[in-house]
């Protein structure tokens, strides 16, 4: 079976590093799907969540997917190996769901504040895109029930 190494990267250290069948990822050009011996690319990444199916056993029978709460970044494609860099991303078993709950009623609330009121001083973009990373982690999260 043919397989690639999938590395993720964030400045905390690497939180992902297995063998790989598929992995499919969101960019900013669409979803993009990898399996072994892909042409070499660069592409960004969007906060989404990225799918990587891999093999449990020693004898490539029972295939699972893992999922990693990704926060944009660039994934990078080159001789069997996908390395995503971002700037954080946790795994669906690291995710944390009452603070990732509590991130996304904090984002709620300061967008609702900033619509309201109009307030220049809360900056609605970083509110929307905190709000974003926050539903992408409990996407990823409710993904191991």
């Amino acid at each position: 079976m043919n397989l690639f190494t999938v590395n993720i990267v964030t400045p905390d250290g690497i939180i992902y590093d297995h063998q790989a069948r598929f992995l499919l990822a969101k960019t900013q050009a669409g979803d993009l799907g990898i399996l072994a011996n892909h042409a070499p690319l660069v592409a960004p990444l969007l906060i989404e969540a990225v799918r990587i199916d891999r093999f449990t056993d020693e004898g490539q029978t029972n295939l699972a997917s893992d999922w990693v709460a990704v926060n944009g970044g660039i994934m990078e494609v080159r001789d069997n190996v996908v390395s995503i860099i971002a700037n954080s991303a946790e795994t669906e078993q690291d995710i944390d769901i009452s603070r990732a709950e509590r991130a996304k009623k904090r984002a709620e609330e300061k967008i609702a504040r900033a619509k309201a009121e109009r307030d220049a001083t809360v900056d609605l973009d970083r509110a929307e895109v905190a709000l974003h990373r926050a539903l992408n982690r409990l996407k990823v999260a409710n993904k191991r029930r």
